[in-house]
């Protein structure tokens, strides 16, 4: 549906990557707002969506940018400008850069916001056309763990489960993720099943997380390891396996490689050695041990608090590990399953949205990867850059040197969801054109910079968004788009043809966007060669892979059910990584280890959810979470204030004393940054330094410490 006047409207929630519909009825008054309802007929959420997709519609109207704004100098204030001026600024600058610096003087820093269409034409712009692959996306702080820990591990990106596992596995391992308050549906649907039983073995819950969050509520079995024994933990347990020979040979003879090594790794990590590190008893892990090698169906999920470590990649490989060694994957209800933390960090992925990807789960370093798409994009040979682009914070560090002359960031608030903001702050500033495409008015980022873009939100452009169990939903463009604001996709497309790439760019409709991007992923593991958005429109989303000739309904739910991984072996490799431990961790001057994380009722940088009064009510103001242990030894009390300091700076929040959290530990939410009107702007202590394989900062743990603030 196009509009208003068509009725209600369908489309992927815009938030957390779970995807759930949304049946959006518009205004019953002319100055009213959207209301929002779960759809369905949705497959994946089934009618359910959590407070912030039901809220949605209140936001789209409030605080938007409606024309494209300009400044010299961050030190002035914006003027309003045309189009015409703007893409006369953009084109002036790119062609300076490219005549100065090269290629590599280009950048761009995207989102998982994005549609589909607005990320495939961002990659055909810059790591195409303009031939930078400096094109990076925020799903590098949540998703890019998982990225490199499936491919290292399966071959390629992609999960292999979906949520109908949910209702079939036996345990559910979860690891690393606060499901009750980021992925709200699919805890509500573990919850129901859970009320259900009627003998505790149909359904065993563990949880994993040094913070008892919500999610805890259905464990029955909680470990609360120290921060950055994850895979401590997972040695562990496969140690124990091997001990009571609960492993498949068989699936390991016929389906994987890398099992001796990986084996005689596990052998040194012994229970009391295991137990010790990570802050729990033999007999927890026993329980855990014992629980796994006897389950029909194993499922794990995963989220942040695996993937934002310095051994994110490894991590993940270490759960995949355990599935390997006792079958559990590609049949139903069992699997490692990475739970996706943005709407459309799937699609980006397919979409290349990542420095070192192409579009169809291609990479940059392949050479043929290379030229299937200069082909497919009719440049060419060698247009694409062989050289893996800059992740997020090499850019960073690029502008430090001055070498960027050009970054633009879209749809996404990185002076807030970026680790050391100090320093990142001090480093935009040397930039000479730092570009924002923005669809609010006043976030952290339009601070730093030059031109702003009114952008076109979800809800005002077609196009479609890939969520975690991989399935593709049409999002209708049901409103018109504020003053000037544009399409990101659009936009791309028309600063293309002014930069004189006329024939790579001249579309009609996001639609033909799409048709292109499908037809790139034919024949590879994301293969969507049999979808289009009026396929979409007519039947509803789909899963892929769907092929050419698939038909409605016939896409795959799970992937690897033959036991065959598109590795250059065909079999799946298990993978002997040794733990690190943090990579900040804690001392005599700093002996606090710092996590951050989300609230139920806020999204990422609250750029939209910050302008909805309920949502506001719910959590009023951040709060620092400390151990009762911890607050008397800092001299702390309830609701007084705190001052956190780590080697990047300090800033101060209320105390709130509880015993869910581990001594040792605190906690902040990561909301709250310099724009709102109680600032916490956690991130400026956390620590850029990460996983050396996905280059994700590890944003869950820093090194503080606390002291009393006299009020």
């Amino acid at each position: 549906m196009s509009g208003a006047e068509s009725g209600n409207a369908r489309a992927q929630c815009p938030y957390c990557g779970v995807g759930c519909g949304l049946d959006l009825k518009p205004p019953a008054e002319p100055d009213g707002s959207w209301t929002a309802r779960g759809d369905r007929q949705h497959p994946s959420s089934l009618g359910q969506v959590c407070i912030k997709g039901a809220t949605v519609g209140e936001t789209l109207d409030r605080g938007r940018l409606t024309t494209p704004l300009y400044r010299e100098r961050t030190d002035q204030p914006f003027t309003p400008i045309d189009w015409e001026t703007a893409f006369q600024i953009l084109v002036r600058q790119i062609q300076k850069v490219r005549a100065e610096l090269g290629p590599q003087g280009l950048a761009m820093y995207g989102s998982g916001q994005f549609l589909t269409e607005d990320y495939y034409l961002a990659q055909k712009l810059f790591k195409g056309a303009l031939g930078s692959n400096n094109f990076d996306a925020n799903s590098r702080l949540c998703m890019s763990s998982a990225v490199s820990g499936y491919a290292r591990s399966l071959g390629s990106d992609g999960p292999p489960c979906c949520y109908d596992d949910l209702d079939l596995a036996d345990t559910v391992f979860v690891i690393g993720a606060n499901i009750a308050e980021c992925h709200p549906v699919l805890f509500q649907r573990l919850v129901k099943r859970h009320r259900k039983r009627q003998d505790p073995d149909e359904l065993r819950v563990v949880v994993v997380d040094p913070r008892e969050t919500a999610t805890i509520g259905i464990a029955d079995h909680y470990l609360a390891i120290h921060p950055g024994t994850d895979l401590v933990l997972l040695h562990g347990i496969g140690h124990l396996l091997l001990k009571q020979a609960a492993i498949d040979h068989s699936f390991i003879e016929e389906a994987t490689e890398g099992f001796s090594a990986c084996a005689a790794l596990l052998q040194e990590w012994t229970p009391s050695r295991v137990a010790q590190l990570c802050g729990i008893s033999e007999e927890q892990l026993q329980e855990l041990a014992q629980l796994w090698g006897r389950s029909r169906a194993v499922l794990s999920l995963w989220s942040m608090g695996v993937n934002q470590s310095a051994e994110g990649s490894a991590t993940v490989s270490g759960i995949i590990n355990l599935h390997l060694l006792t079958g559990q994957i590609g049949r139903p209800g069992a699997g490692p399953f990475s739970l996706t933390g943005q709407p459309n960090a799937m699609g980006g992925r397919e979409a290349g949205g990542l420095a070192q990807l192409l579009p169809g789960y291609r990479a940059v370093a392949e050479p043929t990867h290379r030229a299937e798409l200069e082909r497919h994009w009719g440049l060419a040979p060698g247009a694409i850059s062989a050289e893996p682009g800059l992740d997020v914070w090499r850019q960073i560090e690029a502008m430090e040197r001055d070498q960027l002359g050009l970054w633009w960031v879209a749809a996404t608030n990185p002076l807030v969801s970026l680790p050391s903001l100090d320093r990142v702050r001090a480093a935009v500033a040397r930039c000479p054109l730092v570009v924002l495409s923005e669809a609010y008015v006043g976030t952290e980022t339009e601070a730093v910079a030059h031109l702003v873009l009114p952008a076109a939100q979800w809800s005002e452009k077609a196009g479609v968004m890939t969520n975690s169990e991989r399935r593709v939903t049409l999002c209708s463009a049901f409103r018109a788009p504020p003053g000037e604001a544009r399409p990101d996709w659009a936009v791309f497309a028309e600063l293309g043809r002014r930069l004189g790439f006329v024939e790579l760019f001249s579309y009609g409709s996001s639609a033909e966007v799409y048709d292109e991007f499908t037809a790139c992923t034919r024949g590879r593991l994301c293969d969507q060669g049999g979808l289009s958005h009026q396929l979409l429109a007519e039947h509803g989303p789909q899963q892929w892979p769907f092929p050419l000739g698939t038909p409605p309904g016939g896409g795959v739910s799970r992937l690897y059910t033959e036991g065959r991984f598109p590795t250059p072996s065909g079999r799946a490799r298990f993978l002997a990584d040794q733990p690190l431990g943090l990579a900040e961790p804690p001392d005599d001057d700093y002996p606090l280890v710092l996590t951050v994380g989300r609230h139920l009722s806020q999204w990422h940088t609250m750029t939209r959810t910050g302008k909805v009064e309920r949502l506001l009510a719910m959590e009023p103001e951040p709060l620092l979470e400390v151990h009762p242990d911890d607050a008397e030894l800092a001299g702390l009390r309830e609701g007084g204030l705190a001052l956190i300091s780590s080697r990047r700076g300090s800033l101060t929040a209320t105390v709130t004393i509880t015993r869910r959290i581990r001594p040792g530990t605190v906690f902040l939410p990561m909301h709250w940054g310099a724009a709102q009107a109680t600032p916490c702007e956690a991130n400026r202590l956390m620590h850029e330094l990460g996983c050396p394989i996905s280059k994700q900062p590890e944003l869950k743990a820093a090194a503080v410490c606390l002291e009393p603030v006299d009020a």
